[in-house]
């Protein structure tokens, strides 16, 4: 009786391994990512790999770690948690590493991996979409359990005594390139910042950019570069644009300027 229970108990072990295993696997999967409420933008892609427990592939546009999206595709029943009878599995995978490669070329992919978390997002993701999480533990049922945390992000809009980052009003000239969908540039110009932080800045634009486009950031004096996602375009009492961005594949260099 004990060498049967030990049999099973070693069965369900190698079972559980071949479940966590990435298997190199080129399914089509469609990703969206939110960008706010009312915004979102979505591309098909193919998978490089993929277990029960999460998957990696490749993207045009960087998605800041710690994000959420969501992910449609025709996953294997085997290794699938939930809806085995379904055609597409709908999962929402946390980013745990967004890395660009051919940084600073017009055809720069983004390799990412993603964890994936279950079949709903928390209620504080649909509260506020570009919330950020970090993982907590793996639950019973393998998925992993995830908590908010706090990460850099554009501040700009929000007012002084509700930021958590340190803003410096600084007219750094920095040359703004608008991406479009395939990642090409569709338009630039050259402009100051009126304040910049790690995570995001005010930029003076003469632009057409609205909120959710992505945002090429060149740092003339020091030659940074930074992706970076426009969250609102306003006019001020002065009648300028600015746009306000918050940085996504990196955090900016403030000790260099401030």
């Amino acid at each position: 009786m004990s060498t049967t229970v030990v049999n099973k108990e070693t069965a369900e072990v190698k079972t559980e391994a071949r479940r966590i295993q990435r298997i190199a696997l080129p399914l089509p999967a469609r990703v969206e990512i939110k960008v706010d409420k009312a915004t979102s933008w979505h591309e098909v892609v193919r998978l490089e790999d993929v277990s029960a427990y999460g998957a990696g592939f490749s993207l045009t546009r960087p998605v800041k770690r710690g994000r959420l999206l969501l992910i449609m595709l025709p996953m294997p029943r085997q290794l699938r948690c939930y809806d085995h009878s379904e055609s597409q599995y709908k999962i929402w995978g946390l980013v745990r590493r967004c890395t660009p490669v051919n940084a600073g070329q017009e055809k720069c992919k983004y390799i990412t991996g993603v964890a994936f978390i279950g079949k709903n997002a928390p209620s504080s993701y649909y509260n506020d979409p570009t919330s950020l999480y970090d993982i907590s533990h793996r639950g019973e049922e393998g998925m992993w359990h995830i908590v908010e945390t706090t990460v850099a992000q554009d501040e700009s809009d929000l007012p002084n005594d509700a930021r958590r980052q340190t803003r410096f009003h600084i007219p750094e000239t920095v040359t703004l390139e608008i991406m479009d969908e395939s990642g090409n540039v569709s338009n630039t110009e050259t402009t100051v910042t009126e304040n910049l932080s790690e995570g995001g800045a005010a930029v003076f634009t003469s632009l057409e950019a609205g909120a959710g486009s992505f945002v090429r950031m060149s740092v003339i004096r020091n030659n940074v570069q930074i992706i970076s996602i426009v969250r609102a375009r306003r006019k001020g009492a002065d009648g300028l644009t600015r746009l306000h961005l918050e940085f996504v594949d990196r955090l900016f260099p403030i000790e260099g300027i401030s």
